[in-house]
């Protein structure tokens, strides 16, 4: 009888929560919801801590013209929480920045008619001033501290003869030669505005970025030999230049990949979140350089379990760190005296995953940009002592949605080590059932997923599992925010132990969390393309169908072609292709290609620098060569590694969905009829008549 009592009141609970669903206008979260989504972000605070600057981002629909998502500015009055936009509709502007007195506000901005330069507005609003006259665009600026004046960076300008030859026809692309550098100039101007004297630094040198000490007597900057990407990956070096005399005076002898930095209030000290090496794929610790002594120390905690991926100075003698810890970021201050870490902000505790923070100049009001499990975005303020405070309501609308619900999941591998990852349920999951099961893989591999908002166009977890989906988000080996030895797990050993624990992973959700074994499926860009590919062909038992995005499918060729050879070489691979020719073919899913029995949507940017569209190619023919009845490819014209523009994104959503729900959730045959071509349908364009 007791059985029979629950089984019934299970019944009419079930039929209740249904009728309150429909009668409240609830419903699940849809492709079309994803889509809409904005998002902001947080870009400026006023020193006093009184008010931020921040931007929305507002994707564009389907009949707009292709291009990203809209950006409006806004200034919000942290005590009112009220906002207003910081331009006039329509004026475009970016990278708005307060001088160091909060009384004004620079941005770029370009007329129809010119280059991209610099202008000056009061904070309070008013008429703007264009301060800068760069030949070419400006790309990167800060205010000298004592507000009088700019120092920018902009490339070097084509010499007449190069202008000519390509006005002729003669505009030849001399591959990784003939570069021009960001050139190094400072603009002093009156109280007018009017510009008084520009003078020009560090010619001959490739500048990325810079930061002023605070009473502008030194400038720290990162630099490297050639403008190219992979340089500027592995090989930024930062330096200090005196101001007066305009020479480099301190060389900081930082190695490996670079963060931000940043001097303490008074300009003894330079902090800097930097890789531990050359080898360390992930910037992961905290240093200062001392200007004295010249020397450089580290503050990141023995033996930490995360990744230090921001710094920032409470005081003279005490740092901010912001880290990834596993599925939850920290903000954490250290006593350099002691080395003493103590965590100020959890966002285990907090239940907001919370981004790097703006601080106010008493570091006393911080701001950021977060998210939930069911909240894509949000500004929100923290005075240092009580909770987050949420400033804005972006997407009012997800309030009438259904979600599944999210967890923390951890597992063993076969080797014994836990691996950790996020698992979201069907909407209306029952623990005695079985339900299909995708795994989105991150890529790097050096990142790692965080347990807030999950979904997007191409790893649209939410939407999945209003679909009834079991939908498994792992922070698999090589990952960051578990330290630096977690990360180099992956080191010299491609599609190793890191895809054998997605498999692993896999073994585990099929006995403990309800996945249906035959029913499986897999999607991941770059990195994660390449477990998408290693799955379709290597590990093809486990998984039904995959969606390789951007992904890698032959080692050696990837090598050849990819825009960050130094960055492979130093992180990942650690020795040369000639000394590992063997193992990058056998690790290579094109290697494998002829035993698939895996559904394969393969897809991505058709001017993809960084993972060549031939590693899609190749993986496609091999396929296609061995007869394999259920492969296609897809390539977006003018993209690069991973979709900017709003139709791409559309199309990955939406033939993404259809082939896992055609071979995974259907269990369609692998030999039968693939899912339809032409998909335009799903859109939602308007057609003329």
């Amino acid at each position: 009888m007791k059985n029979s009592y629950t089984f019934i009141s299970a019944l009419v609970f079930t039929f209740l929560m249904s009728a309150f669903h429909f009668s409240s206008g609830q419903s699940v979260f849809s492709s079309e919801d994803l889509l809409g989504l904005e998002r902001c972000s947080v870009q400026q605070m006023s020193p006093d801590g009184s008010e931020i600057i921040y931007a929305v981002y507002t994707p564009r629909g389907p009949n707009e013209e292709p291009g990203g998502a809209h950006r409006e500015y806004f200034k919000m009055n942290l005590a009112t929480s009220t906002s207003a936009p910081l331009f006039e509709e329509g004026f475009k502007a970016s990278s708005p920045r307060y001088s160091l007195d909060g009384s004004f506000i620079a941005f770029t901005h370009k007329k129809k008619e010119g280059q991209n330069q610099v202008w000056i507005m009061p904070a309070a609003g008013g008429d703007m001033t264009q301060v800068t006259e760069a030949k070419n665009d400006v790309n990167y600026f800060r205010w000298l501290p004592d507000g009088k004046g700019i120092a920018y960076l902009s490339l070097e300008v084509p010499s007449p003869k190069e202008v000519e030859l390509k006005a002729r026809g003669y505009d030849f692309i001399f591959y990784e030669e003939n570069l021009k550098n960001n050139q190094l100039f400072l603009v002093r101007f009156g109280t007018d505005f009017k510009i008084v004297s520009t003078q020009q630094f560090l010619e001959g040198t490739h500048v990325w970025d810079f930061e002023f000490s605070r009473d502008g007597n030194w400038l720290a900057f990162s630099s490297s030999e050639k403008n190219l990407i992979d340089q500027r990956y592995m090989f930024r070096h930062l330096k200090i230049l005196d101001i007066a005399t305009g020479e480099v005076v301190k060389e900081v002898g930082n190695n490996g990949k670079l963060g931000n930095y940043v001097f303490n209030p008074e300009g003894s000290q330079l902090a800097f979140a930097s890789a531990l090496n050359m080898n360390d794929h992930a910037v992961s610790q905290a240093f200062t350089y001392s200007l004295k002594k010249e020397t450089i120390s580290n503050y990141t905690p023995t033996d930490f379990k995360g990744h230090i991926s921001w710094v920032g100075w409470k005081n003279n003698k005490e740092l901010f760190v912001y880290a990834g810890e596993g599925v939850y970021p920290t903000l954490s201050s250290i006593t350099l005296d002691s080395k003493k870490r103590s965590i100020m902000l959890d966002s285990k505790t907090t239940g907001v995953i919370f981004g790097e923070p703006l601080i106010a100049d008493d570091a006393q009001t911080f701001a950021f940009t977060g998210n939930t499990s069911t909240d894509p975005s949000n500004i929100y303020a923290w005075d240092g002592i009580g909770d987050l405070e949420r400033l804005t309501n972006l997407n009012p609308q997800l309030e009438d949605k259904i979600f599944g619900e999210q967890e923390v999941i951890r597992y063993e591998a076969r080797d014994g080590l836990e691996i950790e990852g996020l698992l979201i349920k069907p909407v209306g999951y029952e623990s005695n059932k079985k339900y299909p099961l995708i795994l989105y893989v991150h890529g790097g591999p050096e990142s790692h997923h965080n347990n807030g908002w999950l979904s997007r166009y191409s790893t649209p977890g939410q939407v999945m599992a209003g679909k009834g989906y079991l939908v498994a988000y792992i922070n698999y080996r090589a990952s960051t925010g578990y330290g630096v030895d977690f990360g180099m797990e992956g080191f010299m050993d491609p599609a190793g132990k890191e895809f054998d624990d997605l498999a692993d992973g896999i073994d585990y959700l099929i006995a403990e969390k309800g996945a249906d074994k035959d029913r499986v499926g897999m999607a991941g860009g770059s990195y994660g393309g390449y477990a998408s590919a290693w799955f379709a062909t290597f590990y093809t038992r486990y998984v039904k169908a995959v969606c390789m995005f951007v992904g890698i499918s032959d080692l050696i060729s990837k090598r050849g072609t990819t825009d960050i050879p130094y960055e492979e070489l130093y992180v990942h691979s650690g020795k040369s292709l000639e000394e590992q020719w063997q193992m990058n073919l056998e690790r290579s899913p094109i290697y494998w290609a002829h035993q698939s029995e895996t559904a394969t949507l393969i897809y991505g940017g058709a001017a993809d620098p960084r993972v060549h569209p031939s590693q899609s190619l190749e993986l496609h023919r091999r396929m296609k060569m061995n007869d394999h009845p259920a492969v296609r490819l897809v390539q977006y014209p003018g993209e690069g590694h991973g979709n900017r523009k709003q139709v791409g994104r559309i199309d990955v959503l939406y033939r993404q969905i259809d082939w896992l729900n055609w071979y995974v959730k259907d269990q369609k045959p692998l030999d039968g009829p693939m899912p339809p071509l032409d998909i335009s349908d799903k859109y939602g364009l308007d057609w003329e008549k």
